[in-house]
């Protein structure tokens, strides 16, 4: 606090302050000998800038101070015992000067710097507190910007196993695919495993990213539904609006996990078709599919749903919206602006 931009103007008020509650309270006759209103002004002044210059000098050595205790001592406690001892200098240089202005003699008397330490230990309390009060509100808010410092790194660290859950979850489904397809249909085969690894390098390209474009996503799903077009052929039927939309972004391989959702929880056969439908809606994106739930339930490992949930909470102030809606199972997916990301 003493070493506050502003502090000759703080030096001078408080002296001001000091002067005017004096000449009300006990007038101009702080000693027993005559002194000018300005001559007493200017004391009160000297005492108060002697204390505050002291206490701002020994503020700056407080550091090598508590090296000196160990680091054991807090240091207000520090300062505010060498404040006491800057009072008594400060009491000695005012009233042996005052002496010399009025033209007294010296020794200095007992009574005259007994009231000058007075006054310099009243306004040497008062400064304390005031910076015992900015000590505490410094580490407050310090505290404060360490603990939001520490909620962005968690969340970052959050966000980041949440993304990469995703490589490993494609893996695995991926494998499965082809693991059905090797021995029944090599061609095939070889056109699933070029289509992988297409999409794969697209899933390794955004590995790194938040977000990514809505037209790359969509790019990269078409890439993927060749994909589930060898597994399912017209069992699975999926329409997708097209979209012109250059400034909007999604989270990386939303799409694609939805639609894995989607397949894993529903019947897909020639006679109860699944479709999924994509398209946009105002600042939304939508993903729906016909509900046809599965009478044998497969595990779940509780990646996909959860993990886009879960990412636009840090990406986005605006929800994912999962609905059931005349029998359709029916996801909106916040677009996010060029502001938001």
């Amino acid at each position: 606090m003493f070493g506050v931009r502003y502090r000759y103007l703080v030096i001078l008020l408080l002296a001001v302050y000091s002067y005017l509650n004096i000449l009300f309270t006990v007038g101009q006759r702080l000693f027993d000998f005559e002194v000018s209103k300005t001559e007493l002004f200017f004391a009160l002044l000297g005492v108060v800038y002697i204390v505050w210059e002291l206490n701002r000098l020994i503020e700056n050595y407080l550091p090598e101070i508590r090296n000196l205790f160990k680091n054991k001592v807090h240091p207000l406690i520090l300062l505010f015992v060498a404040s006491l001892i800057n009072v008594v200098i400060a009491g000695v240089i005012v009233l042996a000067l005052l002496y010399l202005t009025v033209g007294m003699s010296f020794p200095l008397q007992r009574d005259h710097i007994t009231l000058l330490l007075a006054f310099g230990f009243r306004v040497n309390l008062f400064l304390n507190c005031i910076n015992a009060i900015v000590f505490y509100m410094n580490r407050t808010k310090k505290a404060q910007l360490e603990a939001e410092q520490f909620k962005k790194v968690s969340a970052e660290a959050q966000f980041e196993a949440l993304r990469n859950q995703i490589n490993p979850h494609f893996l695995f489904n991926s494998f499965n695919v082809l693991s059905s397809l090797v021995y029944k249909d090599p061609d095939t085969s070889a056109k699933f495993v070029g289509q992988l690894s297409h999409v794969y390098r697209y899933l390794l390209y955004s590995q790194e990213k938040k977000v990514v474009l809505l037209n790359e996503e969509m790019e990269f799903i078409r890439a993927y539904l060749f994909l589930l077009e060898i597994r399912f052929g017209d069992n699975l039927r999926i329409n997708i609006e097209k979209f012109d939309d250059q400034d909007l972004y999604v989270a990386p391989a939303t799409l694609q996990m939805l639609i894995e959702n989607a397949i894993k929880h529903n019947i897909v056969s020639r006679k109860m078709p699944l479709t999924i439908s994509i398209w946009k809606e105002s600042d939304m994106l939508v993903i729906s599919n016909n509900l046809q739930p599965k009478e044998i339930k497969e595990p779940s490992t509780r990646v996909g749903l959860q993990n886009i949930v879960s990412r636009y909470l840090f990406l986005s102030n605006r929800n994912v919206l999962v609905r059931e809606e005349n029998n359709h199972f029916v996801v909106r997916i916040p677009l996010l602006s060029l502001e938001e990301k």
